[in-house]
């Protein structure tokens, strides 16, 4: 694997960039493995990194039914940020966010993290309560977290209205420093790289049609590119878990929804951090270029379509207007949208199945981008371990049947 560095980009600029190798190998899916990741997103290639790097499991394939990248990882929000209530979301998004501070140098990859600081804000005293109890909650869990009355929300963020005149006035927030944004693309582009570079076979542009099992254990998958043979398969495919669990005959208590955001126009610089907002549905973030990425709750209706409806962004739009008065003017410059699967707690699944060899990574809703690298990190050890980590343990599937449940609608809210 090419080692980046300031020195070799001065070179191959001068040199007409010709001198850089693929960034990771182009593959041909081998008979067997013995490991198969379905998904090439962050997760799916954070698993395989981490099965090859922490485990030494490199015999693992990964297939994307397009491109990897293509799928959620590609139509989030990049928000990260790990300020969650209950003790095992804290866990496991805050392992999170302690891999995504040295994942660049890790990967040797820039992914452009920025950790700018997320703003969730009050507008009411109730809420006001729910986000103070929160901050308590993350500073007995080890997560930076503050609470900023009115005034100290202005300082930190001055383009925020925070006049009472307005329909939902801003008491306070709370603050997350370590929080910000990075790139999808780069992330993924370096989880492949490493992950190819240590012997993981990735396929793109192929589709898997079916999982056989015999005597109730996995023994390969069947794709458009012919059958694979493996005794292990993981499932990353996020918005899309619940058609692979049926090919096994397992059921999840999992529902689609698509999820979509937008951006503006380019300007200069403005917002200097993630501003959300859960009473009005509304969170926002400036890219490098100079774009407004906005984003709000999920479509209330299932479905499996990368779009949205005009009801969310005009919604989106009024409460943005609001709290931002000065962007009022800005023209929108392209949309889309995400397919997301959502578990009735708001938290995900990571969880081996009744099916030996069947594993599942998914139902992460609308948190699934900020917990990528924890995510991976978890799930290869459930793989390879074929037991649950301390971190993963509470997020089995059992936990339906238990009532142990991880309610975090509060905390996830409308954050991608």
């Amino acid at each position: 694997m090419d080692r980046y560095s300031a020195i070799r980009l001065i070179r191959e600029g001068l040199n007409g960039h010709k001198g850089w190798g693929r960034i990771w190998r182009g593959a041909t899916p081998k008979a067997s493995y013995d490991v198969v990741v379905i998904g090439g997103g962050g997760h799916g290639l954070a698993t395989a990194y981490y099965l090859a790097k922490i485990h030494g499991i490199t015999n693992v394939c990964v297939i994307e039914k397009g491109w990897i990248g293509g799928g959620n990882s590609g139509r989030n929000t990049t928000i990260i940020r790990s300020n969650y209530l209950f003790d095992a979301s804290a866990a496991i998004y805050n392992h999170a966010l302690e891999l995504w501070k040295g994942l660049g140098r890790e990967l040797n990859f820039n992914i452009m993290m920025s950790h700018r600081g997320v703003l969730n804000l009050a507008h009411d005293e109730h809420e006001a309560r729910g986000l103070k109890r929160r901050v308590e909650a993350n500073r007995l869990n080890g997560v930076d977290a503050e609470w900023l009355d009115a005034k100290q929300v202005k300082e930190f963020c001055p383009v925020i209205n925070i006049s009472h005149d307005i329909r939902y006035p801003v008491l306070g927030a709370t603050l997350q420093r370590s929080g910000g944004v990075n790139r999808h693309d780069a992330v993924v582009w370096g989880y492949a790289r490493a992950a190819s570079a240590l012997g993981v076979d990735i396929v793109e542009q192929c589709e898997v049609t079916d999982i056989r099992t015999e005597a109730g254990a996995v023994t390969g998958v069947e794709t458009t590119k012919g059958f694979i043979r493996t005794p292990k398969v993981a499932s990353v495919t996020a918005g899309h878990t619940s058609v692979m669990a049926k090919m096994v005959g397992v059921k999840l208590p999992i529902e689609s929804h698509p999820l979509q955001a937008l951006v503006s126009e380019p300007i200069k610089p403005l917002v200097p951090c993630v501003i959300m907002s859960n009473a009005v549905h509304v969170y926002c973030s400036q890219s490098d270029k100079g774009e407004l990425v906005i984003g709000a709750g999920i479509d209330a209706y299932n479905s499996y379509t990368q779009r949205g409806s005009m009801d969310i962004i005009e919604h989106q739009m009024s409460s943005l207007c609001e709290l931002l008065p000065v962007v009022s003017r800005l023209r929108m410059m392209r949309q889309w949208g995400g397919i997301v699967d959502t578990c009735p707690d708001a938290s995900p699944i990571i969880t081996k199945t009744k099916v030996k060899g069947f594993y599942i990574n998914g139902g992460w809703g609308t948190g699934g981008w900020k917990a990528t690298p924890g995510s991976g990190h978890a799930f290869a050890d459930l793989v390879a371990r074929d037991e649950p980590n301390a971190i993963a343990a509470p997020f089995t599937v059992d936990r339906f049947y238990s009532g142990d449940l991880v309610a975090e609608h509060g905390a996830a809210a409308v954050a991608h």
